[in-house]
């Protein structure tokens, strides 16, 4: 029984990596294939830049107008200021930065200076699972499944 232990605990030392940045889609709604519902064959994912970074999905809509941003957020943060306080799991509304284009005198409407082009932005937050900014489903650890296989053969 003891060799059962010891051999689980070495399988999940090995399949565990600490640091292991998590993967995220990282595509515009512009792109083909990354619109409604996503089509997962075109993008397989990227490894974020940050160890401990987010995926996010940003949903900005304008009448009958949908663009969807999926990307890390340790990506969109260095130019995007309506990203909302709480970060955790879950879809929340943008927030509004009062202080954006502030001080600047411009007439030119194109350039969306206080970012109030979409009537609505909503931000979608996860970090759980490697690729959760895409379309919503079913998804299934491989470590997890191989995990469990080995235990239930060494538990006969």
């Amino acid at each position: 029984m003891e060799k059962k232990v010891i051999f689980t605990i070495l399988l999940l030392g090995v399949t565990i990596k600490e640091g292991e940045s998590l993967l995220c889609y990282r595509c515009n709604s512009n792109h083909p294939g990354c619109g409604t519902p996503l089509n997962w064959l075109w993008y397989w994912g990227e490894s974020c830049p940050e160890y401990d970074d987010k995926c996010v999905k940003i949903i900005e809509r304008k009448g009958a107008e949908t663009i969807i941003t999926r990307e890390c957020l340790s990506s969109v943060r260095s130019f995007r200021t309506d990203i909302p306080a709480d970060r955790y799991e879950g879809c929340r509304p943008a927030a509004k930065d009062v202080r954006l284009g502030h001080y600047v005198n411009n007439s030119i409407a194109q350039l969306d200076i206080h970012r109030d082009y979409y009537d609505e932005v909503t931000w979608c937050f996860c970090y759980f699972d490697n690729r959760c900014n895409g379309a919503s489903g079913f998804n299934i650890s491989i470590i997890l499944l191989a995990v469990s296989s080995i235990m239930g053969y060494l538990a006969t």
